[in-house]
Parts: C-alpha cells; sequence; structure tokens
C-alpha cells in the first residue's frame, strides 16, 4: 500500500492522547484535519481505526493493532531526530576511529582526550590496529577515519594526509651491552636475534624494503604482534629492535636499554590520517578530523 506517512502520524497522537483537538494541538495542525486524515487512513486500509463519541476517541481492535507497530516506528523516527539534533552541536553522537598502535601514542591519544573534555556527550569508539587492519575497516565502513603510520599503501577513493613525522631506533638491552658506542652496519644484524613486527603490518613492509635496497633479506628472529610489545621483548634481551623513538624514551633514560648507532640510516616514517572520499563523515568525526590537523600543525 502506498499510503500518506502523514496520515499515520496523525493517527499515532489520535490514539496516544484518545483525543482528536489535542492530537491537533500536538500536530500544531486543526481538528478538521486531523479528521479528514483518520478517515482517509480508514478508507485506505478498509477498516475502522476509531471509535468516536462524545467522551472522546477509543481504538477499535484493528486500532489497537495497528497503534501497536506504528507507536514503535514514530519513537524511533522521534529518537533518530533527537539524535541527530545533539549530533549537531556535538551534545551526542558517535565517532569511529581505527588506529595503529604507534599513531594512537604518538597523537590520536591527547587530541581525544581534549575531544572528550570538550564533547562530554559523543561516545568514541576506537578500534586498535595493525595499518592494513585499519585502512580495511575504513574502506568497509567500519570505521570513520584511520590513523595509521606510513606506508598506507592507500589508493583513490581513500585519501592519506601526513600529519607528523617521527623516526625509529634500533634499541638492545644488557645482554648486547658489547654494541654500546659502536656503529654497525645493517649487514651485521644477521649475527644478532632481531624483534619486528609481523609479516602483516606496513612497518615488516617498510624494513624490507630497507634491508632490500642494501641487497639484504630481513628475517627477524622474533615477531611481535604489535609495537608496545617491542619494548619489553628487547628489555628481556631477546634481541634488538626497532622502535619509535618516543615509545624508547623513559626506557632509555632509566639505562634499562640502550641505542644502537647504524650506518644506514632509518627513513622517517610518518603518522597519517586517512579519510574516505566517497563517505561523508558525521559532524563528531569532521570536529576530530579539524582537530587532529590542528594538533599535528603544533608540532610541526
Amino acid at each position: 500500500m502506498n499510503i500518506n506517512y502523514e496520515y499515520y502520524r496523525c493517527f499515532y497522537y489520535v490514539a496516544k492522547y484518545r483525543n482528536l483537538t489535542r492530537a491537533a494541538e500536538a500536530m500544531l495542525s486543526s481538528q478538521p484535519n486531523v479528521t479528514r486524515a483518520m478517515n482517509a487512513l480508514e478508507q485506505a486500509l478498509g477498516c475502522r481505526l476509531l471509535s468516536r463519541s462524545n467522551r472522546g476517541v477509543a481504538l477499535t481492535p484493528e486500532g489497537e493493532r495497528l497503534y501497536s507497530h506504528v507507536c514503535i516506528a514514530q519513537q524511533q523516527l522521534q529518537e533518530g531526530e533527537a539524535e541527530l539534533a545533539a549530533g549537531k552541536d556535538l551534545r551526542g553522537g558517535v565517532v569511529t576511529v581505527g588506529a595503529s598502535e604507534t599513531a594512537l601514542h604518538g597523537l590520536l591519544l591527547p587530541v581525544l582526550r581534549r575531544f572528550q573534555l570538550d564533547y562530554p556527550g559523543v561516545r568514541i569508539r576506537i578500534s586498535n590496529h595493525s595499518t592494513p587492519q585499519a585502512v580495511a575497516a575504513l574502506r568497509s565502513g567500519q570505521v570513520e577515519l584511520a590513523v595509521v603510520t606510513t606506508p598506507t599503501g592507500v589508493r583513490h577513493p581513500l585519501e592519506e594526509a601526513r600529519l607528523v613525522d617521527y623516526r625509529e631506533i634500533l634499541i638492545a638491552g644488557p645482554r648486547f651491552a658489547s654494541l654500546a658506542g659502536e656503529t654497525i652496519a645493517l649487514a651485521q644484524l644477521a649475527d644478532y636475534p632481531l624483534i619486528c613486527l609481523g609479516r602483516e603490518t606496513k612497518t615488516y613492509e617498510f624494513y624490507q624494503q630497507l634491508f632490500a635496497r642494501h641487497g639484504l633479506a630481513l628475517q627477524p628472529d622474533v615477531e611481535a604482534a604489535t609495537a608496545d610489545q617491542i619494548l619489553p621483548l628487547v628489555c628481556s634481551d631477546l634481541g634488538l629492535g626497532f622502535l619509535p623513538e618516543r615509545f624508547a624514551a623513559g626506557a632509555l633514560e632509566r639505562g634499562e636499554v640502550f641505542a644502537v648507532a647504524l650506518a644506514e640510516p632509518i627513513p622517517e616514517r610518518s603518522i597519517c590520517l586517512v579519510t574516505d572520499k566517497n563517505r561523508p563523515l558525521g559532524r563528531a568525526a569532521q570536529t576530530l578530523e579539524r582537530r587532529l590537523r590542528a594538533a599535528a600543525r603544533r608540532k610541526s
């Protein structure tokens, strides 16, 4: 059936208040308009929905059955309208972000802290992913923004914006104290156990390409699932590991690990924001995107 939604809206208010005049007032309409809508709805459905008397309006059995469905639908619509209204001024809503470990700690966390303080009604959903997983979640629409590290390997319609550059260093624990103060070549790492992120990560790809440029094969002895696992593994003397310098800063100061100088420089990497140009962002995600870009400008 192709029945005017306005008829159902009128029926909702008539059934709710059991009074045509009150229903008209709630809808900012007139009683004759409401009466005409009810007559049209009954004619379209082929049954009586209302029983009218001097005491007001009562629902027929058919009206009661219809109201049980119309009530749910109308309340859902009202909740949706309220949610959108709250989202317009960020009193409510949800923002979804896929983030890699390095991006989370290197930029995203302080921005999210300030965002939550300013917009406590907005719910934040963070998915902790590797870069490929975060990009895949963005492509499938599971998240609105991806904050990850290079290389991302994204293609249209995904778009990458570099936010913050950072450097990684090679660190070692007490077992390898003989390397302190020495400069070694990448080729010499074959003589030591090496810790690296897993093969499914872009970090593995980054170091695989670095080694290949020098005619070497990357062959880690230990593969970690996330960046925050590498420091404990190095501190436990399981091998040498590459880590963003800021991740290792505390352990370096405490003397738990030391930096190993490399003859070949490690290229700079970047924390970047990836968005899908084919998917419009919600108001909350737009605001978070602006804040991420502003935070990046302050750091540069």
